[in-house]
């Protein structure tokens, strides 16, 4: 049964390729035809000319690594903090972390574009970038993973001199390296496939990320399905080349963490 799952997971991915390598007159032909009577690799050649495509590449991958290593800096630092440091209204504080967690993000897009308006970051990189350096979510996971780890292993560097900075960096990172990981796949691929924010904050074609830049392809004459289809394998291929290498990490991740030696 799990077999027969995941083959029909995959249909619409085996869809989306056979269109991509059809021409555009038979695309839409009724009954639809599956197999294309010749391989149309030109297609992903035109998507390339039809569109500033290699711009919209450059676009998502500054966001994507951008917004990954400032989410990864800032959660790994308030994990540790909640964690193990001690100050006032620790506590209360992830309270309110967690209950923001229940708030849905359509709800924060019109505040938070007239926020951005004020600061005059519409149309900027600013915009895509750094209202998503932290992330709520992170914070929390990373927060249970560190707290899973037994307090004697902290009190035990701290005797043998090391600081909390070192601690952190040299420790505590290593020992949740598959949890990190895992977190932060789950956000390069969120960030990749970002549409609704990028499509609001910019205007200019030049700023606009890859699922943006599809609607490129959908004009008023209509839609050209077969370099729709073949952009969006180009979108698709490399989360996946990056999901099969990290897999064993995703893995790991999931799973309960636990101390060896």
């Amino acid at each position: 049964m799990l077999t027969i799952g995941a083959a029909l997971t995959l249909i619409p991915f085996v869809w989306m390729i056979l269109t991509s390598l059809q021409p555009a007159a038979t695309t839409l032909s009724i009954p639809t035809s599956w197999l294309p009577h010749s391989l149309n690799w030109v297609n992903y050649l035109h998507i390339w000319q039809a569109a500033p495509f290699a711009r919209y590449c450059l676009n998502s991958l500054l966001v994507t690594l951008t917004t990954t290593l400032g989410q990864l800096l800032t959660s790994i630092l308030a994990a540790f903090a909640f964690t193990h440091l001690q100050f006032y209204g620790r506590h209360s504080l992830f309270d309110l972390l967690l209950v923001l967690m229940l708030v849905p993000g359509e709800l924060l897009l019109i505040p938070n574009f007239i926020t951005l308006a004020q600061f005059h970051w519409i149309n900027t990189y600013a915009a895509l970038i750094v209202p998503w350096l932290v992330s709520i979510l992170m914070v929390v996971t990373l927060h249970q993973a560190f707290l899973a780890q037994p307090k004697t292993l902290y009190y035990a560097a701290r005797l043998d001199g090391a600081s909390d900075w070192q601690f952190l960096w040299h420790i505590l990172v290593p020992t949740n390296w598959p949890v990190i990981t895992a977190v932060t796949l789950l956000q390069v691929i969120g960030s990749w496939n970002a549409f609704m924010w990028p499509l609001i904050v910019t205007n200019d074609e030049t700023l606009r990320t890859l699922p943006v830049g599809l609607m490129a392809f959908t004009t008023e004459q209509g839609t050209n399905y077969p370099l729709l289809m073949a952009a969006t394998v180009c979108v698709i291929f490399p989360l996946i080349l990056l999901y099969l290498v990290l897999q064993k990490y995703l893995v790991l991740g999931i799973l309960p963490a636990h101390l060896k030696g």
